[in-house]
């Protein structure tokens, strides 16, 4: 008996190398990520954050008119018809209007950072369910081949039990690993259709192929991996995002100092008494006196720019064990998906001896089938590691903006 897993096509590990290799076409990408709720929400803050900006640069005060009118009946004199009027207006004191554009301003910024880190992140997750996808899809290729293998084996094995060249007993180990093959290609086959389904709720705007592409063989840019690194800390909206975020908080707390001293009110005041036998005119002024409240609102402020300051530092560190960690993923990857090619290649030699063996009567069909088996697994190994590598140097060329996202 010989079965056949040399059959096997290594054309999804020989694939062709194409600009985006086993990528979805990047047009269709950025409308996808353009559509993604998150990245809408995030654009949609940035429209109010510039509403902001208006708002505090023309300033929080407003023409105020207040009036009054009334009838006064005086005895033995009659009615009069009287009234009163003022129109006051509050007035920033010097500098705050400069603070108030420039807490208008970053808003701006952050926003603006934030909305396209919001895309950032929604390019990962397209990303890993297209990953997921890909990399179910590639080990169901494997177990449907190796179901077809073991199917051809078995069907031979009957044949030569028929002519009584072969004991039952292989027959029912032949028919063992073939019942364990086809376990493995239903739950494989199942994690691709739950992957598909994944992405295509995320990104139902991503228009899919009836079949996953096959995953390409991973390769390493030209330049190698660490200009990426690099690119990763320069081009980071999370890093700018946190620096506007944090120059905010601290223009609104040098603002909540200024405003320990109110502003003052200024107006004009109209009046007429006794059926206009008494009019006259006048300028009012009001300032009202801070307190205690005033205070402790300025070193809340002063709290929340700490607070600020500091979680824009975090953001450094964080920003920098990404692009650390990113380096590493794709470095370790890459050079486990060539362990499993050189392991591939050794059990396809080894199992080849086997076969050759056990043609000669040299070697027991168990030995065969755990040969057999061994090189399904690694076939699966060489498919997941090969999955692995594309999504980690997939990702490091997101988080470095090199891919997908265009500043």
């Amino acid at each position: 008996m010989r079965l056949s897993f040399l059959l096997l096509p290594l054309a999804v590990i020989a694939s062709p190398l194409l600009a985006e290799p086993g990528l979805p076409d990047e047009a269709a990408v950025n409308t996808a990520l353009d559509e993604h709720p998150s990245v809408m929400a995030a654009r949609a803050r940035v429209s109010a954050a510039r509403a902001d900006a208006r708002a505090r640069a023309k300033g929080p005060h407003e023409f105020l008119f207040t009036g009054s009118y009334l009838r006064r009946t005086v005895d033995h004199e009659g009615g009069y018809d009287e009234f009163d009027t003022q129109l006051t207006r509050a007035i920033r004191l010097p500098g705050k209007a400069q603070l108030d554009r420039d807490i208008g301003d970053y808003g701006v910024v952050a926003a603006e950072n934030m909305a396209e880190d919001a895309k950032h992140q929604a390019a990962l997750l397209l990303a890993g369910h297209w990953w997921d996808w890909l990399g179910a899809e590639a080990e169901a290729r494997v177990d449907r081949q190796a179901v077809a293998n073991y199917e051809q084996a078995l069907a031979a094995t009957k044949r030569r039990v028929e002519l009584h060249d072969a004991a039952q007993l292989e027959a029912d180990q032949t028919e063992a690993a073939l019942g364990t093959a086809r376990l493995m290609a239903e739950e494989s086959t199942g994690r691709a259709a739950l992957a598909r389904a994944r992405l295509a709720a995320h990104f139902p705007g991503l228009a899919l192929p009836l079949q996953a592409v096959d995953v390409p063989q991973p390769e390493i840019p030209a330049g190698g991996l660490e200009r990426f690194r690099d690119l990763v800390l320069t081009n980071s909206h999370e890093i700018a995002a946190a620096e506007a975020q944090a120059r905010k908080m601290e223009s609104l707390a040098a603002r909540a100092r200024k405003e320990r001293v109110a502003d003052p009110s200024v107006g004009i005041r109209l009046f007429s008494e006794r059926g206009g036998a008494e009019h006259g005119a006048g300028v009012l002024f009001s300032m009202p006196f801070g307190g205690g409240q005033r205070t402790a609102q300025a070193d809340q402020a002063a709290a929340d720019a700490t607070a600020a300051l500091a979680e824009a530092r975090l953001a450094h560190f964080e920003v920098r064990e990404t692009a650390d960690a990113d380096l590493a993923g794709a470095k370790s990857s890459y050079a486990a998906w060539q362990r499993a090619r050189e392991s591939l290649d050794a059990q396809m030699a080894a199992l080849s001896k086997l076969r050759r063996g056990h043609e000669l009567g040299e070697i027991d069909l168990s030995d065969l089938l755990l040969g057999e088996r061994m090189v399904h697994d690694a076939f699966r190994s060489e498919a997941v590691a090969r999955t692995e590598a594309m999504r980690r140097i997939t990702k490091l060329r997101i988080d470095s903006h090199q891919l997908w996202l265009g500043d």
